[in-house]
């Protein structure tokens, strides 16, 4: 986490359309940055001996949250380091991310935790917060040391990619969670169910001849959970939910009054398994594109406010894993550089949310749920920013990616709407070329 100090972050950002949901705030105005924090929001600010930065025909937000991305350090830097993924992060208009625990080794003890942490202290333009893992080693067996992992630093403990398959395990898990005020995360998937399966059960998939992954294998896990969650008294999170069923299910815990969240990725409601040509490996994901019955489903939960979250589940591949047979590669894309501007085009342009909605998804509820100091600009606060041109038109360019890895499936895509500088701490870590 990057502290405000005292020998930087005095900025003034100009002219800027101010939104801030956490305080009602959607306004013309200046925000003044002393020493890392924000100081003042109101028109025509002057300060002295502070840098400059002009916002016009922008939205100034409280700076954007990453709820699930892989940034694979320790253990795989040749697919992506902390800090090359914290400048991805950047990139994107995130100015802070939560990178999940399947590392190697697993970040579950207090070891593993306290690297990234130092790492990203050392090397990351953003602030990046560990998930701890539930289990040893991720085996979904023996609790790992959820406590001792809370003092030294995580936000959150998930399995992900490696679900806990043992209920009583999970329930366990729910129940410590609770004690030290952390949220479960649960990458959601029946792995008998899933044995085998390299896309989304359906017509396509019979087509390419490829054994399916039936939606039944999430729904049931997420079913599973908001049951231990009412139990345990739980904070419950569900990773990249991709169904209808399962979209349906925490709907219904909401109105339960059940503290149950959810993210959706931009890759699930932006494409589906219709969108699957020629067998290329950077569709292939988990939980996998779904049908385009279950994508208008997840657009509408976004509308709806069924939806907390918007996460990209950045997972970074090298070229040499994903370039093999669609069975043999590895799931997962890379999406820090392109969620913001899909969620620009896919929902903003296309009348599904509002701007303030969308800062929501991004940066207020992403705080809420990892219990983060972040997502507002209230005076006092610290300043992360982030700032976009919401009418801006680019054409992503893997070639260019901050990443390591290339593995998308957005290569070309032309959109509207893109980060324009990432502010973390009042400093400027990252901006757009002119």
């Amino acid at each position: 986490m990057i502290e405000p100090n005292n020998s930087a972050g005095n900025l003034l950002i100009r002219n800027g359309r101010v939104i801030d949901p956490s305080q009602g705030l959607d306004a013309l105005a200046d925000v003044l940055v002393k020493q890392g924090r924000v100081a003042k929001i109101q028109p025509n600010i002057s300060a002295a001996d502070v840098t400059v930065l002009d916002a016009s025909g922008m939205i100034v937000a409280p700076g954007f949250i990453d709820l699930h991305c892989h940034l694979r350090e320790p253990g795989r830097e040749h697919a992506e380091t902390i800090e090359s993924g914290g400048r991805a992060a950047a990139a994107g208009g995130f100015t802070s991310v939560l990178t999940m625990p399947n590392t190697r080794p697993v970040n579950d003890n207090i070891a593993v935790t306290q690297y990234i942490i130092q790492t990203a202290h050392d090397r990351s333009p953003v602030n990046v917060f560990p998930v701890g893992a539930i289990s040893e080693n991720s085996r979904g067996e023996r609790l790992a040391p959820i406590g001792a992992m809370r003092e030294a630093g995580i936000v959150a403990i998930s399995d992900d990619g490696m679900p806990v398959m043992n209920s009583n395990v999970m329930r366990q898990a729910m129940s410590y969670a609770s004690r030290f005020g952390l949220v479960v995360m649960d990458h959601c998937e029946d792995l008998d169910l899933t044995a085998g399966g390299q896309m989304h059960q359906g017509g396509n998939a019979v087509r390419m001849g490829l054994l399916g992954i039936p939606s039944s294998s999430e729904d049931v896990m997420v079913s599973r959970d908001i049951l231990l969650a009412a139990e345990t008294g739980a904070k419950f999170h569900v990773a990249h939910l991709s169904t209808a069923e399962a979209l349906g299910m925490v709907r219904r815990a909401k109105e339960r009054g059940l503290t149950v969240t959810c993210e959706v990725t931009p890759h699930h409601f932006t494409l589906s398994d219709e969108d699957i040509r020629d067998y290329d490996t950077n569709y292939k994901m988990k939980p996998p594109l779904r049908s385009p019955a279950d994508r208008d489903a997840l657009v509408q939960g976004i509308a709806d406010g069924t939806v907390d979250a918007i996460a990209t589940d950045h997972a970074p591949h090298a070229g040499s894993d994903k370039m093999q047979e669609f069975d043999l590669a590895p799931f997962g894309i890379t999406g820090l550089e392109t969620a913001l501007g899909l969620a620009l085009d896919r929902l903003l342009h296309r009348g599904h949310i509002t701007l303030t909605r969308l800062i929501e998804l991004f940066s207020v509820n992403p705080a809420r749920i990892a219990g983060l100091d972040r997502g507002t600009l209230k005076v006092g606060s610290v300043a992360d920013v982030t700032v976009f041109d919401p009418d801006r038109r680019w054409t992503f360019d893997v070639n260019h990616t901050f990443s390591r890895s290339r593995n998308t499936p957005f290569h070309g895509y032309s959109l509207r709407g893109a980060p324009t500088a990432t502010i973390v701490a009042g400093n400027i870590v990252w901006q757009a070329e002119k």
